[in-house]
């Protein structure tokens, strides 16, 4: 106990001096670095030459430190830098997305232009502006009205197929019932078997086909064209595909496309001229032989 004691009162003291030492020799530094002497000034220099060279190896840990906190900065700069990318990229995705439907367009005003109907057709191009679908009507309205010459009942078509016809009209526009409202029905024929139905709207892009004469003569992909039946439109015109529905039932697969309707041809469908006079397409030739005798007045005659 009396080891410890001594040790202890040794120890306090000695403790309590190297404190103060250190406390005046940091003062010391701190007022010689402070001084602005040029011979101070000279001293730090000399000193800092003499010291710090023998100090690479405790300067090694600030060193990586340092390096540490240089290449975290670097990381958050290519963070930053990848985000940026990131952001130009899906930027690029939206003009490429962009490109790809002025391409599509691109493509649907050529096939406008490009399209071979009966020569004695003649159309009228214009611009859907609204589309007022709803669950219980699908028509689209077209900048395309009288002053144009529009007329009711005049079919519309995209670039590929029939899309409707056109029902009520103002000056400027006119309004186009789709193929796909219900209360769209229109005369088909299908392709190659030649069979006549009724294409019915029923507020879907895939219409079912009723009144089919004969169902087992039709495949799916056979080709569906306007028949012509009734004046209601002309024949020939591409309808789409048929396709068996998920209800067994008999569809087309229209071939406009109705998710994007933007221009459409209006066709001019003068009516068919009525004929009154059917005995006037044969003509009557002279008899050559004379009149034609019955048979007793031949055997009278020999």
């Amino acid at each position: 106990m009396a080891r410890d004691r001594n040790s202890e009162d040794f120890t306090t003291p000695l403790r309590r001096l190297l404190v103060a030492v250190g406390i005046v020799a940091l003062l010391a530094v701190f007022l010689v670095w402070r001084i602005d002497s040029p011979r101070v000034e000279r001293f730090r220099l000399a000193v800092i030459d003499r010291v710090v060279p023998n100090f690479d190896w405790a300067m090694a840990p600030v060193t990586g430190v340092i390096g540490l906190v240089n290449d975290f900065r670097s990381y958050q700069a290519l963070s930053e830098q990848n985000s940026d990318l990131r952001r130009e990229l899906q930027q690029m995705k939206a003009w490429k997305e962009a490109a790809l439907q002025l391409e599509q367009e691109n493509a649907r005003l050529l096939e406008l232009n490009n399209v071979q109907l009966d020569p004695q057709l003649t159309y009228i191009t214009g611009v859907v502006m609204t589309d007022s679908g709803s669950p219980f009507r699908q028509s689209v309205l077209l900048n395309v009205g009288k002053r144009d010459g529009i007329e009711d009942g005049w079919p519309a078509m995209d670039g590929i197929g029939l899309v409707g016809r056109i029902s009520g009209m103002a000056d400027q526009t006119s309004r186009v019932i789709l193929l796909t409202d219900t209360s769209s029905r229109i005369p088909v024929t299908i392709q190659p078997s030649g069979q006549k139905a009724i294409l019915a709207g029923d507020n879907t892009l895939n219409p079912p086909i009723e009144f089919l004469e004969n169902p087992d003569a039709v495949r799916p992909g056979d080709r569906v064209v306007s028949s012509g039946d009734g004046g209601v439109f002309p024949a020939d015109l591409l309808v789409g595909q048929v396709a068996l529905g998920s209800d067994r039932r008999l569809r087309v697969r229209l071939s406009a496309d109705f998710e994007r309707l933007e221009f459409l041809r209006i066709l001019r469908a003068r009516p068919h001229e009525v004929i009154t006079d059917p005995g006037g397409l044969l003509a009557t030739e002279p008899a050559r032989f004379g009149p034609i005798l019955p048979a007793s007045a031949q055997a009278t005659d020999g």
